[in-house]
């Protein structure tokens, strides 16, 4: 019965997401509509929605997002070479549960965990 998921996130500023997710992450404008307080992105049809939150605090936002991924290495290394920067914590590394995992922060440290299944 489910077939999809669109996750919701802060942002501060949508001219900065749209460009971060666009520019550095490779993802699209969704949508026929510009909604001036919300955005809708989307990727190998994968979506992410952003919501309007001016007065969020980065260092007290806990939005994630779990993303898995063919390809991991590939998608790590394309953005490696693009200069996106990766979670301090977060570098490319097999996880004892069995993934192969790396994160990033976006402009409003929402939190994107790429995995991919190693089993």
């Amino acid at each position: 019965m489910l077939q999809a998921i669109h996750p919701k996130l802060p942002m501060r500023d949508k001219e900065v997401t749209k460009s971060y997710y666009i520019d550095s992450l490779g993802f699209k404008e969704w949508g026929v509509t510009d909604y001036p307080d919300y955005l809708m992105l989307e990727k190998n049809e994968l979506q992410l929605h952003f919501f309007l939150f001016k007065d969020l605090n980065p260092r007290e936002n806990y939005g994630q997002v779990y993303i898995r991924v063919n390809q991991i290495e590939k998608l790590y290394q394309s953005l490696l070479k693009n200069k996106v920067a990766i979670h301090p914590n977060g570098k490319l590394e097999t996880k004892p549960w069995g993934q192969k995992e790396f994160s990033l922060l976006d402009p409003d440290s929402n939190l994107l965990t790429f995995g991919a299944s190693i089993i």
